[in-house]
């Protein structure tokens, strides 16, 4: 493929941003370590197609230290650009940013990073524990030297947790979980548009849902999508269906064959914004109803039932307790410690007091006090229970002195 057929959109300085970039968190395994080999293949065939934004973190097992050492070899480290992440649940006072982000340039065998984003917030209070180490200096330094050239976030959680840490800092990105089955989840199609209101580039994960769009679609959904004109496969109706819309910036893609390398950048090369008919976009709210059959709970996520007057994230938990059964128990229970188990102030369904005022305002009609108590039974087993509570004893501990 040529350079020139992949499509690019701009970021808030006005940088080609291709439209696919590369998710390097699955690279395939030689024994215990990356297949670096394999891992080069991979990603010189998505160079030469044009892609130019390859996303990392410092938690993605050596990652950072195999892109690092490809893109030295190969010369192109000045052609690419390199996102990866402050892992910020690790951090408790102002020396530990230096001390991670200095062992990120030494991996990377870099001088700077391009886009540097605080990994993993799920609400305002990890935000403001950075803060409160002496962050917002640290990053005014590091831009100043040129050694972080663009800063942002990752987000897992609600859309007013997202909303508040946007509209906090002037970031330059920001990277949000979201596709076509979940549109008013976690920062969502409102998250979406405000960050693109201010002009911030939106950088797309698991827009596949980790390959569950593709690998656990319902057969009746596949019927559907190869039933339909179009031509497209289940990953090609997913990523076509974020290009569509202006607002996304990058969608990262976690390619492990030069197969998939070769489709997906097929795809990006023609799949401008806009190019959804009324037809394909009536193909995927079929398919969605679809996956929705398999369902405990007939949520859409709308929010009407919001805010809750004891703080019950009521929409995640519905969420998260129908992935138990969408895809799988396990996944379920972790999308849920996750994205409500691990905010400074968890909306457990136990919380409710049965007041109803939910109820009354839900256009599905549904029980969610009776609801609410079996997915609480179902999403927090004993151990889970267990576990979440550990981890929020290490992720919210009071910080060190910022000056320490």
């Amino acid at each position: 493929m040529n350079n020139s057929e992949m499509q690019y959109r701009q970021d808030k300085h006005g940088n080609r941003l291709s439209i696919l970039g590369f998710g390097c968190m699955r690279f395939l395994k030689k024994g215990n370590n990356i297949d670096l080999e394999e891992a080069e293949r991979e990603i010189m065939e998505a160079y030469n197609a044009g892609v130019n934004y390859f996303d990392t973190a410092y938690v993605y097992s050596g990652s950072e230290a195999a892109i690092g050492e490809i893109f030295e070899k190969n010369g192109i480290r000045d052609k690419i650009n390199i996102a990866t992440k402050l892992p910020q649940y690790l951090v408790s006072n102002n020396a530990a940013l230096d001390r991670y982000f200095n062992e990120e340039l030494s991996r990377l065998r870099t001088d700077h990073i391009d886009y540097y984003l605080m990994h993993h917030l799920t609400d305002i209070a990890m935000w403001e524990k950075l803060k409160n180490v002496g962050v917002l200096d640290w990053i005014k330094e590091k831009k100043a030297s040129g050694q972080i050239r663009n800063i942002g976030f990752s987000y897992h959680g609600t859309t007013d947790g997202f909303l508040k840490i946007l509209n906090d800092y002037d970031w330059d990105i920001c990277q949000i979980q979201y596709n076509y089955f979940d549109v008013n989840t976690q920062a969502g199609v409102d998250g979406l548009k405000a960050a693109a209101a201010k002009g911030i580039p939106v950088v797309i994960m698991e827009p596949l849902r980790g390959g569950k769009l593709v690998n656990m679609l319902p057969e009746s959904a596949k019927k559907i999508m190869k039933e339909s004109e179009r031509d497209w496969s289940p990953a090609e109706w997913g990523l076509r269906w974020l290009y569509d819309q202006p607002e996304v910036t990058v969608v990262l893609s976690g390619m492990n064959s030069v197969e998939m390398v070769r489709e997906n950048c097929r795809t990006a090369s023609t799949a401008p914004a806009g190019h959804f008919t009324e037809s394909d976009h009536k193909t995927l709210s079929e398919v969605t109803k679809k996956i929705r059959e398999l369902e405990k709970v007939g949520c859409t996520g709308c929010r009407y039932c919001m805010p809750c007057p004891k703080g019950v994230d009521i929409p995640g938990a519905f969420r998260c307790y129908n992935a138990m059964y969408i895809e799988s128990k396990s996944d379920g229970r972790f999308q849920y410690a996750q994205t409500v188990g691990l905010t400074r102030e968890p909306g457990f369904p136990d919380q409710c007091i049965k007041c109803g005022k939910c109820e009354q305002h839900c256009p599905q009609n549904i029980p969610i006090r009776e609801k609410l108590k079996e997915a609480d039974k179902a999403l927090r087993p004993l151990p889970y229970k267990i576990g979440i509570n550990i981890a929020r004893k290490f992720m919210f501990r009071k910080s060190s002195s910022s000056k320490s």
